[in-house]
């Protein structure tokens, strides 16, 4: 009785041309079992990368977000409100602009400088120049503030329709040049006439209230409606 090994126990000079054919073909593509375990990591790899959220970094994000803010114009246009916005605006009238309309509202501005000057006139370490000139800056800071500033309104009564828009936007439902933003344009520029008169035309307190005064009539002009300067 005769006993042929398996053909792996073989060594290649044993093995016949059918059985060398054989035992190549079976090495370069590999058994079944080695076949079925690489098809099985390489599913279970492709499941733990697709499993894995494809986000930037950190670093990245920042970076990114770095490079749009400061490629953003420091200059912008605030965009006209759409068709949904207007009819926000035109649900209630506006209690946060249309007070510039009541009885006394135009003779609280004079009212609120006299205060100032009387304020300031009890500091007597100051001249009748810095008093004026003191009157002057405190008026237009809280003018700018207030008008040009403060974005939005302290009520919710029109679903946020007034959150990009200023209290000198608002006023007159934007209209420029209305008899009451002609007052209260000519506030600071009387202020700032009135002061550089009783500072007796000093150069220097002249330039400090003119530029004060530019600094709020400025953004009252036309040509400054909805624009925005961002500085960061």
């Amino acid at each position: 009785m005769s006993f042929n090994p398996p053909a792996e126990f073989l060594s290649p000079h044993d093995l016949s041309p059918r059985q060398r054919a054989h035992s190549n073909s079976v090495n370069s593509v590999g058994s079944p079992a080695r076949i079925r375990s690489n098809s099985a990591s390489n599913a279970f790899a492709a499941s733990i990368a697709s499993s894995i959220p494809l986000t930037p970094s950190g670093s990245h994000a920042h970076s990114a977000s770095t490079r749009q803010r400061r490629s953003s114009s420091i200059i912008q246009h605030l965009e006209p409100d759409t068709l949904d916005t207007k009819n926000d605006q035109a649900l209630n009238p506006n209690v946060n602009a249309n007070w510039v309309h009541q009885k006394g509202a135009w003779i609280i501005h004079i009212v609120l400088i006299v205060f100032l000057k009387l304020f300031f006139n009890f500091i007597t370490v100051l001249d009748n120049d810095w008093r004026w000139t003191l009157t002057n800056l405190t008026y237009n800071i809280g003018s700018y503030i207030m008008f040009h500033q403060v974005k939005g309104t302290p009520f919710e009564f029109n679903s946020g329709a007034y959150d990009n828009l200023t209290m000198w936007e608002q006023i007159d439902n934007g209209d420029q040049y209305t008899p009451t933003k002609k007052f209260l344009m000519s506030v600071p520029i009387g202020l700032f006439l009135v002061s550089t008169h009783y500072s007796n035309y000093n150069l220097n307190l002249f330039i400090l209230n003119g530029v004060s005064c530019l600094c709020v009539v400025v953004p009252k002009l036309a040509i400054a409606h909805r624009l925005r300067v961002t500085l960061y």
